[in-house]
This record gives C-alpha cells, structure tokens and sequence, in this order.
C-alpha cells in the first residue's frame, strides 16, 4: 500500500511537472513569435517593391524582390567611412565604458573603503533622477564637447546598472583567493588584473555586449550633439537618408511617382535590418557568457 500510494503520488507530480513544462514551452513559443514575426515583416518590407508595399501586398514575404533600397543607402559615397567610424566608435565607447565600470565597481566591493555605502547610494540616485536635457545640453557645450567624439562617450561612459552588477560578481568571488595572493606580496592592482578580471569574463563580456549595443543603436544624443557629417554615427545618417527621401517623396506628389524614390517604410526596413545585422553576427559568440554573466551578478553577493 505505502508502494503504490508512493507510486500514485510520484506519478501525480510527475504529471503536474509535465503540464508545468508544457505551459512554460507554448508560452515561451508564442512569446518567440511575437520578436519573429515582425522582424520577418521587416525583412519582407526591405525585399519589396514599391507598388507591392503601398498597395499593402506584403505580409512575411517579399513581394516583387528587389534589392533597390539597399542599393540606395549603399549608393550614399559616405557611407562606408560612416559605417567604419561607427564601428571604432562602438568599440572605444565599449573600452572606455568597462574601464570606468570597472574601475569604480572593484573599490566598492572593499569593506575598508572609507563611505562606499555613501558613494553606492549616491550612484543609485542617479538612476532616478537627472538633471534632464536641456541642462545636459549645457554642461556638454560649455565643456567644449559640442561636436566631438567625447560628446558621444562621456555622457554614457559608466551605466549604474552594469556597475551593480559587475559590483555583486566581484563581491562574490571567495576573499580567500585575494588574501592568498595579498600573503605573497601582489598588489590590489595586480590582484584585480591576474585574479579578479580573469574570473569575472562572463559579466565582462555580458556587459560589454550592452555597452555596445546600446551605443550602436544611440541615435538622441548624436541629434544633439553633432553638426559634422564626419561625426554622424550610423543612425544618424540613415535618418539623414530616410528624411531626404522623404522630402523627395513630397516635392514629387506622394504615392503618384511609385518610380522614381523608394517608400519610406521599405527605407526604414532596410536601414533596421542594416543595423541590426552587426549586432546578430557578434551576439551569437558571446552568448554563452550572456546567461551567466546577468545571473551570477544579479542573484550572488
């Protein structure tokens, strides 16, 4: 009888975990569709035609392909410059970002800092309150940053949020390997270099990821900051050529000279997938640190 009552009870939650299971994966299936779809309507969007997007033909494939819309943003002779200088800013902007992160998060994992509850607290506040942008703007022109690099660095050089997190992955490293390496004469500096880094990759590398994809898609602050065409990062200069483009679609009537511009939602199809193509090529290698890296420096310490 205690068998088959066990038997009975194991089958019973065998059944519920399974049900359970079963639920998670339609879920996470019907969410996945709701990412795909539209990124397939995007892709089918830049493929088509005109006649075929204004007489809302297109669904999740293309309609009359063609590659014309590629063909104009490639066509722009600064293109290529914009598109290399967008990518040596991605990656100064990254180094830059860790280091400063770094360079802040390592202290306040030390006890014997003097007021690092202070200072933490002080970083948190910032996350929900800002001077706002106009005096943003102000403090960027007054500091001579208008129309340089830095305006695009500076302002976004450390995240709080990636710093609490690389901050927790430090903080649950073991004390034991640093006072062992402290007895045989390292410095904090070699410590964090020869130990700490070497254990930390995966929040590293995750951390990396969102620095640069969040300066890669950064759009607002080049709008305000940057005036020079050779300082123009790739959003900015796609919304450069659609805004041309669709000036050129107002002088010429709208929808009655299909021929002679491209669509502007075929053009902003295009210019999504253009810039989003780096990203999918980069993200699949850092994958792996991804899960790791966001879970142990959200949950430990």
């Amino acid at each position: 009888m205690v068998r088959a009552a066990s038997t009975i009870r194991t089958g019973r939650i065998g059944r519920k975990t399974s049900v359970a299971d079963i639920a998670i994966i339609v879920f996470i299936v019907a969410l996945s569709f709701t990412c795909i779809v539209p990124f397939l309507y995007m892709i089918a969007l830049s493929f088509s035609s005109n006649e075929a997007i204004i007489s809302q033909k297109v669904s999740l494939w293309p309609v009359d392909f063609t590659v014309e819309t590629y063909k104009t943003i490639l066509s722009d002779a600064d293109m290529l410059y914009t598109l290399g200088y967008s990518i040596v800013l991605t990656i100064f902007y990254t180094v830059v970002c860790m280091f400063l992160t770094i360079c802040a998060a390592y202290p306040l994992t030390k006890k014997r800092l003097w007021g690092r509850n202070f200072l933490l607290s002080a970083l948190v506040f910032t996350m929900y309150f800002s001077g706002g942008l106009i005096p943003s703007y102000i403090l960027i022109k007054n500091l001579g940053m208008m129309d340089t690099i830095w305006s695009l660095v500076l302002p976004g050089a450390m995240s709080v949020f990636n710093l609490i997190i690389l901050k927790t992955f430090f903080s649950s490293l073991p004390e034991s390997l640093e006072e062992s390496a402290s007895i045989d004469g390292c410095s904090d500096l070699g410590i964090l270099l020869r130990i700490v880094l070497p254990l930390s990759l995966p929040s590293i590398a995750t951390l990396s990821l969102f620095y640069a994809v969040d300066r890669w898609n950064g759009f607002q602050d080049a709008l305000f900051y940057i005036t020079k065409k050779e300082l123009y990062p790739m959003q900015l200069k796609l919304y450069q050529i659609i805004s041309a483009n669709q000036q050129l679609d107002s002088q010429q009537g709208g929808e009655g000279s299909v021929g002679s511009f491209i669509v502007p939602e075929s053009l902003k199809a295009a210019s999504v997938m253009f810039t989003t193509i780096p990203i999918l090529l980069i993200y699949p290698k850092l994958q792996k640190y991804f899960v790791d890296g966001v879970m142990t420096g959200a949950i430990k310490g």
